[in-house]
């Protein structure tokens, strides 16, 4: 061991230096396990808290899951869906971590992969004989530190690429030897499986690489070369085909169908700005929805990299192939042609530019080839370089005022940084006692700085507000399941986040996530739930949709979601006063657990006609109720839900109106409050509903009773909310408060659920259940009695060609229902009916996986 640390030392501190670095800062910031404050923040605690949650529980309790999982909305595919999240072997560390710790696990994590990215790029130049020392230490924390690692630390998936890329460069510059092959080969298919987005950009960036480093070289072979490296990366892809199949067949029906088809040939924005990103600390959180490529990687690396368009001993065509190198990579940060060929072909929502860190490789590596020991630069060379800095921070300067992320005092320091830096290039010939421990301790400090003043201007989500609620999460779940071990789905009236189900491990309708199906989100907008690209939330439910969707128990957060200080540990997103007839089976001291009657089985026995349902409404309970009447045989009856007038409408500073749903009014008075209040009296004890639309989700307060109505804040599209429920003789006043000039009064209107009819409906669809006998997350077996009168198995399984349908052993097709949902022919009698998932191309792609890894081994076996 002692021989081992004597003979890389340099490698071990790089490896640890920048985890010191982002530990520190991390414990200074009480970020847990160091306080009370977390790392979570944006997407990563939007969103990938909650997959590594769902990773934890899946390989711990239910690996099926890791197939298809009912948590994923209504239910969804989740191969592809890892490959993008959660296929990175250091996810394993997280299963050390139970839920409410999962943040601490998080930054373990992260800073293994801020240490490999060091480690990983260190080795490289230590191999190529490029770097050695503490010269090692500029380049690795430069790159371990690079703005790019710092503005996406939050998207921990992507992370890993900072550690694989060396690695698959390594191999290519094997290659370019013609040397093995296998390195490449390797490398580059754990690269693909271990994220299949990042694994693209890698394999567009080689071709440029490569053409470069043969403009190098003297050998003749280039041919050879290119075609081994031809061979080499198709191979990479055929390994990697269990994986990339089904995930390019889950694209295909989920965020790919989001491809552009057009491309704008004009630029984004003015590429003067990336000036802006050569200022240590320029990032904010206007940069991350929209923005610049994060290029800072050093004022040393920096300008070590111009140094090698001057240095003679490079080849002339190959300092000019470098430069247009150059030139396209910066070009693809504002170019849409490029721009969406780096991001296969979809513009980033979010995170723009997300190919950078090979701008910042590429950067680094032509500064370690050209920044040697004993290779001195001229003073006309470093006068050069000081006009270069001067003109950049001018640029800078100049542009401030149209980027928020500059201040004056970071432009002045990243100057101060770089007339250090060009200082010590000069002086580095000199060979002066210690200078090359003055160089690292100016790039660390240089990166420190730029870290602490990008990442200071970023909020996160507390310790306490994460562990206190999963905690909570968790607990009401475990009791749900000790009460009924079956399949169902559960609606609750609070949420952290879309993807609750996957921390607390229940099923429900809620999710975001990339590959969320379409389908499903036009249902939900359908049927007045909010939802969108990416996204769906079940928090609008009424008893029509419970019962169809099978919401068989309701979570309600008790004490209106507060805890016993009065802090908020629940957040209300929905307003269910329909709930309170339901009883309560169970409860924490949290959330009571009540018992739907009307929740129907996950596959029933329904109507024939619902294979060809096409509504004729857009209005969302209109559409309830055409589809449940169909499923029930009773389409031709009255519809379920009726148009209610309200019985007063008072307008203050607003001129009043007969009419109220479509028309947009304005203030009379600009200066004063303007709110209108909707008063209504119920004349049964049936519940009533108030649709809303999309206009007043940002331009109206709208109160119930004097209270803020609870409704999840993002919405697109028109909305149901329950405003009343046993609520006879009672006043109901629902108040819409304008915060600004004029409002559009889109889709509001009130309704009245006959709720005699609904039941009705719903003991009919009861009468024909599919009986669960056994289920597994990816597969399910039940029997059921048909009658002649309904003699289709409808589900409310999102529809699939991953599900396979077995009545009594014998396979049969199934058909798509209502534009959203599984459903299968049944004939009369009583059956046995299993369902199966597997992921489309799955067996294909694990065919061609073990083939090529077989005729590879067969192949190096022979070579040996």
């Amino acid at each position: 061991m002692k021989t081992f640390v004597t003979r890389h030392r340099d490698l071990i501190i790089c490896f640890f230096l920048p985890i010191l670095i982002m530990g520190s800062y991390f414990a200074s910031r009480g970020m847990a396990p160091f306080g009370s404050s977390s790392l979570l923040t944006v997407d990563l605690g939007q969103q990938y808290v909650d997959f590594f949650a769902y990773l934890r529980t899946s390989l711990l309790h239910h690996p099926a899951s890791l197939l298809y999982s009912f948590s994923k909305g209504l239910g969804g595919e989740m191969w592809g869906t890892n490959a993008y999240y959660l296929l990175s072997p250091l996810n394993l560390v997280l299963l050390l971590f139970p839920h409410q710790w999962l943040t601490s696990g998080i930054m373990v994590v992260l800073l293994l992969k801020y240490g490999l990215a060091a480690l990983s790029f260190g080795w490289l130049l230590k191999h190529e004989h490029l770097q050695t020392g503490s010269r090692l230490i500029i380049f690795t924390t430069g790159y371990a530190m690079m703005g790019w690692m710092i503005a996406n630390q939050l998207n921990l998936l992507w992370l890993d690429v900072s550690a694989l890329l060396p690695l698959v460069i390594a191999g290519l510059l094997k290659i370019s030897r013609q040397e093995s092959a296998s390195m490449y080969i390797g490398w580059l298919t754990l690269l693909i499986i271990d994220n299949y987005y990042m694994g693209w950009m890698v394999c567009l960036f080689t071709l440029p690489f490569l053409l470069w480093q043969l403009s190098r070289q003297n050998s003749p072979a280039s041919k050879t070369v290119f075609k081994t490296y031809l061979l080499s990366s198709l191979t990479s892809v055929a390994l990697s085909a269990v994986v990339l199949l089904p995930t390019i067949w889950a694209l295909t029906t989920s965020k790919g169908t989001y491809t552009t088809t057009s491309i704008k040939w004009r630029l984004e924005y003015n590429p003067l700005y990336l000036f802006g990103k050569l200022v240590p600390g320029a990032f904010n959180f206007n940069q991350m929805p929209s923005g610049q490529a994060n290029l800072y990687l050093g004022m040393l690396p920096l300008f070590a990299g111009l140094l090698y368009f001057f240095t003679p001993t490079e080849r002339q065509r190959s300092r000019w192939l470098a430069g247009a190198i150059t030139g396209g990579l910066l070009l693809s940060c504002c170019w849409p042609p490029l721009d969406l060929l780096w991001h296969l072909g979809q513009f980033p929502v979010w995170y723009p530019a997300r190919f950078s860190f090979l701008i910042s490789f590429w950067w680094l590596w032509l500064a370690a080839v050209a920044w040697r020991p004993h290779r001195p630069i001229s003073w006309r060379l470093a006068l050069l370089l000081v006009a270069i800095a001067g003109s950049g921070a001018g640029m800078a300067w100049g542009l401030r005022k149209q980027l928020d992320y500059l201040t004056p005092w970071q432009i002045g320091i990243g100057l101060l940084l770089a007339a250090l830096a060009i200082a010590m290039l000069y002086l580095d010939q000199r060979r002066l006692s210690y200078f090359g421990v003055a160089l690292a301790a100016l790039t660390i400090f240089d990166l420190s700085f730029n870290a602490v003043t990008a990442l200071n201007k970023i909020s996160y989500v507390s310790q306490a507000q994460f562990a206190n609620y999963t905690k909570a999460l968790v607990k009401v779940s475990q009791q749900n399941r000790q009460t009924d071990h079956g399949l169902y789905r559960i609606a609750k009236d609070f949420a952290r986040t879309k993807d609750d189900p996957f921390q607390g491990d229940f099923f429900t309708g809620d999710h975001f996530g990339s590959t969320m199906e379409p389908t499903v989100s036009k249902f939900f907008q359908r049927i007045g739930q909010p939802a969108g690209d990416g996204y769906v939330t079940y928090s609008n439910g009424t008893p029509v949709t419970d019962s169809f969707l099978g919401m068989k128990y309701y979570w309600q957060a008790q004490r209106q979601g507060l805890g016993p200080a009065g802090n908020v540990i629940l957040p209300l997103v929905a307003n269910r006063p329909d709930w309170k007839q339901a009883p309560v089976v169970s409860q924490t001291s949290a959330v009571q657990i009540r018992q739907n009657r009307w929740a129907l089985p996950l596959a029933f026995a329904a109507n024939a006609r619902i294979l060809q349902f096409n509504p004729t409404t857009l209005d969302p309970l209109s559409y309830q109720s055409q589809l449940y009447q169909t499923l029930a045989g009773q389409a031709k009856e009255p519809e379920l839900f009726t148009v209610q007038n309200f019985d007063h409408v008072e307008f203050v500073n607003l001129p009043t109106s007969r009419q109220i749903t479509g028309i947009t009014v304005r203030r009379q008075k600009l200066m004063a409050p303007a709110q209108l209040t909707l008063t209504i009296k119920p004349q049964t004890n049936d519940p009533y509903y108030l649709t809303l639309g999309a206009a007043l989700k940002d331009n109206a307060t709208i109160t119930l009773n004097g209270r803020p109505l609870k409704q999840y804040p993002t919405y697109q599209n028109t909305i149901v909310t329950t405003i009343a429920d046993h609520a006879k003789g009672k006043t109901i006043t629902v108040t819409i408060a304008l915060k600004k000039a004029s409002l559009w009064l889109q889709n509001v209107s009130l309704y009245r659920l006959n709720r005699a009819r609904f039941e009705q409906s719903a003991r009919r669809l009861q009468t024909a259940p599919l009986k669960i006998t056994s289920w597994h997350s990816n597969r399910f077996t039940g029997t059921i009695t048909v009658t002649k009168a309904r003699q289709v198995l409808m589900t409310s399984i999102p529809y699939t060609r991953g599900w396979h349908v077995k009545i009594d052993g014998h396979p049969v097709a199934t058909h798509k229902a209502a534009q959203t949902f599984l459903a299968v022919k049944l004939p009369k009698g009583t059956h046995t009916v299993s369902f199966t998932y597997w992921p489309p191309y799955w067996w294909l792609g694990l065919t061609i996986t073990l083939l090529t890894a077989l005729g590879w081994g067969t192949w190096q076996k022979r070579k040996a």
